[in-house]
């Protein structure tokens, strides 16, 4: 069987990655056609990855891949979509980590083994990746990219299990880290979650078959039902039967994604049972309860402070309003590749309603300070608007600690808030008042068990340490 052939369109610059996104369908019967699921579903996904997007389809002779640099209506149009037929399919968008910015990285990746033709894309990142390719190329095998899923698919091919499903569940015993995993094989579709459930991955039921994705956003904007998160650890299969568990690791704990919660998940999806529209209002809530509240007027950092923001504004019994506009033609600045590119962005980002803030003592709310760079902006904006005191709010804890399981900011150097005081760190941003939720207040908003959360980014507690990783104390 082929391949089929690999078509790059490199369109944008490369750019870090905050998470990716992934999805999976296999169609009901042969009929079926999910190209346009795929891609509908990925456009549910584009928040978590803006840098690249690829589909793999399989018609029952044939795999097909298309994939390219940019969003994801950028990367594909009518004529592409036309050619990547078939009853199953999987998907990617991406945001790149700094080594593996090249456009080659860019998944699904395709590649023909003794088990047929196989695709795969994940979200995540693999603590032992360097390890697992060191071990591959002394055996001779050939990579061709710095990317962890042509780690895992080389593991797969050369496993020796005489079943796809085996040789997945044989390379998930070698493998340590963050991910949500979809490969798809010729008779089947596989779905794994890491064994803490650090990356997020849903099953759920279209009315053209079954499909697992990052987030529940995507089955819902496909008009289908949820059937349930993938548990931590589990292996599901995906095929002709529907689905079923094949395999169920087990590790010490839970360590779901805490920032899942405060800002990588789209509002309207579901993590770890909790919807993350809600649970922002209630870190809201419990933000306001923690900190004193000097002001006249609540407003959220567009976007994703303003659902914070609605509930520390109720808690504290002020008025809402939305006091800045967003230019929504203008990418994340938390993703961007340089801190210039971020500042230049910040500026044509950001509007300020001036008759909402002129004189009054403002309270802005935010979900997150990472390089600092949005927040000084959009408090010079407040100021320059006729702001006469601007407090700043910040829906989690100090952001201190480097992120390994597939996020940026992936060093301490890149966070504003690692080894500066709370004083220092008011003063650079230029706010009149400076405050965090304290990490108690943050787990009771979400509502699920500290010790099922991980807060590494918080605290520098890793459930899933790296061996060359030494903590550096702040300063």
């Amino acid at each position: 069987m082929s391949n089929g052939i690999l078509r790059l369109a490199e369109k944008h610059p490369d750019k870090p990655r905050e998470a990716c996104g992934v999805i999976g369908i296999w169609g009901e019967n042969q009929d079926v056609q999910v190209v346009h699921l795929c891609y509908l579903g990925l456009y549910a996904l584009q928040h978590r990855g803006q840098e690249g997007a690829g589909i793999v389809t399989f018609d029952g002779q044939e795999m097909r891949l298309y994939k390219g640099a940019g969003l994801v209506p950028e990367v594909f149009d009518e004529d592409n979509l036309a050619e990547l037929e078939g009853f199953a399919g999987l998907g990617h968008v991406r945001l790149a980590a700094k080594g593996e910015r090249h456009v080659v990285n860019t998944q699904p990746f395709l590649v023909r083994s003794s088990y047929g033709s196989l695709a795969v894309a994940q979200n995540g990142s693999l603590i032992n990746g360097s390890e697992l390719r060191e071990r591959l190329l002394q055996k001779g095998t050939v990579l061709q990219t710095d990317s962890d899923s042509e780690v895992i698919l080389n593991l797969i091919a050369q496993s020796g299990e005489e079943s796809l499903p085996a040789a997945v569940a044989r390379t998930l015993e070698l493998i340590e880290g963050a991910y949500a995993l979809v490969i798809l094989g010729e008779d089947m579709l596989l779905a794994a979650r890491d064994p803490w459930g650090n990356r997020p991955l849903t099953l759920g039921r279209v009315e053209q078959g079954y499909m697992v994705a990052s987030e529940s956003c995507a089955i819902a904007n496909l008009g289908g039902e949820v059937i349930r998160e993938v548990e931590p650890g589990e292996l599901l299969i995906l095929d002709w039967s529907g689905w079923r568990t094949y395999r169920q690791q087990s590790a010490d704990r839970k360590a779901l994604c805490s920032f899942e919660h405060v800002y990588f998940a789209r509002p309207d999806s579901c993590i770890g049972g909790k919807n993350a529209y809600l649970v922002r209002k209630a870190i809201g809530r419990e933000l306001a309860r923690e900190a004193p509240v000097n002001a006249d007027v609540v407003i959220g950092a567009p976007d994703s402070g303003v659902a914070p923001a609605l509930g520390f504004a109720e808690e504290a019994g002020l008025p809402f309003e939305i006091g800045v506009i967003k230019n929504r033609y203008v990418g994340r600045t938390f993703m961007r590749p340089t801190q210039a590119d971020r500042r230049t962005a910040v500026r044509i980002k950001l509007n300020p309603v001036v008759d909402v803030l002129q004189g009054k003592r403002v309270a802005v709310v935010d979900d997150s300070i990472v390089r600092g760079t949005t927040s000084g902006k959009l408090i010079a904006l407040l100021r320059e608007a006729g702001a006469r005191e601007v407090h700043m709010y910040v829906a989690s804890p100090p952001y201190r600690f480097p992120c390994f399981y597939g996020n940026e900011p992936s060093s301490k150097s890149e966070l504003v808030a690692s080894g500066r005081t709370l004083d220092q760190l008011k003063d650079l941003i230029g706010a009149d008042s400076l405050h965090y939720i304290s990490i108690d207040g943050l787990v009771r908003a979400i509502g699920i068990p500290r010790d099922q959360l991980c807060v590494a980014c918080f605290t520098g507690e890793y459930p899933i340490t790296p061996a060359n990783y030494r903590r550096e104390e702040d300063g």
